[in-house]
């Protein structure tokens, strides 16, 4: 499923005044750097190489950190349950003073009030995605930078990614350093993609569509000639949210943008390497022409802008609308409600059409991490997540052949022996659990999910255990979805600015999205001409945008000037 995407106003919102709490550690004392931690190169303690020479702390350390609370089976307890046992016997790692917070937004209020306060955190921090918040913490003065320690003991799989992708640091870096230690995610998982009505398709004998105007012959005729046999006025061929964003994660229209060479909503890159909001390009004018004649042709339900993501699913799966822009897992929600909903639907995924100039584009905000760590400067062995999350990645992000890890986790809870066999068919096992309260999450290799249902859209055999459960619990339209996303790589478009809003944006952010946001809507619901860009642009740069945009640049040059 996608990870929902926070808005800058989101963003906004969270921007709270902290006091700086500052302490001093003998171990760790040295020069400031101005944001209240030391920069001395980290020392290596003899139990610290002991453990990596070992791979497990002999006698066991004591860490806190945080966990969210995970469902518990077979008298399991958040005191004494199999991933605790397993952490233990494994690695040598014991929790102390751990905090098991009750979800994200509870958690982020303990941790904002534990640092106006002064209160001691624990040794490891878990950072939701949030700008706002990992500035915050970064000021507070109570972590230490992660550079040399990620550098000496990450494994090859967490370097080579962070190789790849150095944008990942963004979000991180300040003062010259790095703060948080990633945590990795699927890559290409949210990618936008054009869901059709398949069976329409077939019947209307139409062919993919490869160009703007192909698509509009397409919608033309779902809407005026439709195989179901529906009035055309109960007909909306595209299903687009215009509620609060339209560069989202459903109902998107990030490709339609592309296709007139920008992304809305998003910082990219202009000819001269600087960044540009993508709103206010010239090709977002063209764009908003083409969604005005769009909705003036019935194309788009007049209720769009009252929709919200999962809303604008709702009219493709009740079978009134034949173009969905989603993601590669649309398979697995919402589709199953339309082959419900209408007998003998089907669908299919499409690339991304091109526009009238050549143009095509979506997306791509995802650079194989959900979530950060940082490390207390108090904590006795920093290295310790490092020793805990390389096991996950090498032994349980893709298993080998006869590991003890190549059915799940721990028999009993995520698979079981059934009949004689293996299995980790949750319908096949009692107390099926798969929900262990790992420190970091589910260990995920960031390329790995897409190439494995590209090998299966191929026809290759699944041959390791990952592969071979992927090729049982996904399905094929999902596989072929896949070999679509990675078919149309080359015109992603990354969101460049992933740093807490600026200076300018927190004074003037809320009111710049409000006008675009109104503005853009009126333009596609023909209640403003399409000139009205044009002044709307003015109106952005002279009331912030302008500064907003000398800032982001600050900011950009300031992160990919650290080494």
């Amino acid at each position: 499923m996608a990870t929902f995407r926070k808005t800058f106003a989101l963003l906004l919102s969270l921007v709270i005044v902290l006091s700086a709490c500052s302490s001093g550690n003998g171990n760790n004392a040295g020069k400031d750097n101005g944001s209240g931690s030391t920069t001395e190169p980290v020392v290596e303690s003899d139990v610290a190489k002991a453990a990596f020479a070992a791979g497990k702390y002999d006698p066991p350390i004591e860490i806190s950190t945080v966990i969210m609370p995970k469902k518990y089976t077979n008298g399991d307890t958040k005191e004494n349950n199999v991933h605790d046992r397993w952490m233990l016997e494994t690695l040598g790692i014991k929790h102390k003073d751990t905090w098991y917070p009750a979800g994200n937004d509870p958690y982020k209020q303990k941790l904002q009030l534990a640092l106006s306060s002064g209160e001691k955190l624990p040794d490891f921090v878990f950072v939701p995605t949030d700008p706002v918040l990992t500035n915050q913490l970064i000021e507070s003065g109570q972590f230490i930078p992660v550079d040399e320690l990620f550098d000496k003991y990450a494994n090859d799989i967490w370097k080579g990614h962070a190789e790849q992708h150095p944008e990942l640091w963004y979000p991180f870096t300040k003062d010259g350093k790095k703060w948080n230690v990633p945590i990795m995610e699927y890559t290409d998982n949210d990618d936008t993609i054009l869901w059709l009505r398949e069976d329409w398709m077939q019947k209307l004998n139409l062919e993919a569509p490869k160009t703007i105007a192909d698509l509009e012959v397409i919608m033309d005729k779902f809407k005026n000639e439709n195989p179901d046999g529906l009035a055309a006025k109960d007909v909306y061929p595209l299903a687009v949210s215009l509620k609060n964003n339209t560069n989202t994660w459903m109902g998107s229209l990030d490709w339609l943008f592309g296709a007139y060479g920008t992304i809305e909503e998003q910082w990219n890159k202009d000819a001269d390497g600087n960044l540009e909001y993508g709103s206010i390009n010239p090709g977002a004018k063209q764009a908003l022409a083409k969604l005005q004649e769009w909705m003036n042709k019935g194309y788009i339900h007049p209720d769009a802008a009252l929709w919200d993501e999962g809303k604008s699913a709702e009219i493709w799966t009740s079978g009134k609308a034949g173009v969905l822009p989603g993601a590669n897992w649309v398979p697995d929600w919402p589709a199953p409600d339309l082959l419900n909903n209408v007998p003998g639907s089907n669908y299919k995924a499409y690339p991304v059409p091109v526009g009238p100039d050549g143009h095509a584009g979506t997306k791509w905000q995802n650079s194989g991490v959900n979530s950060s760590f940082m490390i207390n400067k108090e904590a006795k062995n920093p290295e310790a997540i490092f020793l805990y999350y390389n096991y996950l990645l090498d032994n349980l992000a893709n298993p080998a052949e006869g590991s003890p890890y190549e059915y799940g986790f721990a028999q009993g809870y995520d698979w079981d022996i059934v009949d004689g066999t293996p299995t980790n068919n949750k319908d096949k096992i009692a107390d099926f659990n798969n929900e262990f309260p790992f420190i970091t999450g589910p260990a995920r290799i960031p390329d790995l999910y897409m190439k494995t249902l590209v090998k299966l859209a191929d026809g290759e055999e699944p041959s390791t255990p990952y592969e071979k459960q992927q090729a049982e619990f996904r399905k094929p339209e999902n596989w072929y979805s896949a070999k679509v996303v990675m078919s149309q790589m080359d015109v992603r478009k990354q969101n460049y600015f992933t740093g807490a809003a600026t200076e300018t944006m927190i004074t003037k952010w809320s009111l710049l999205r409000q006008s675009e946001l109104e503005t853009f809507n009126k333009i596609i619901y023909n209640k403003l001409p399409i000139d009205a860009f044009d002044t709307f642009v003015s109106n952005w740069k002279a009331n912030g945008g302008d500064q907003i945009t000398k800032e982001v640049n600050e900011w950009y040059q300031s992160v990919t000037a650290a080494k």
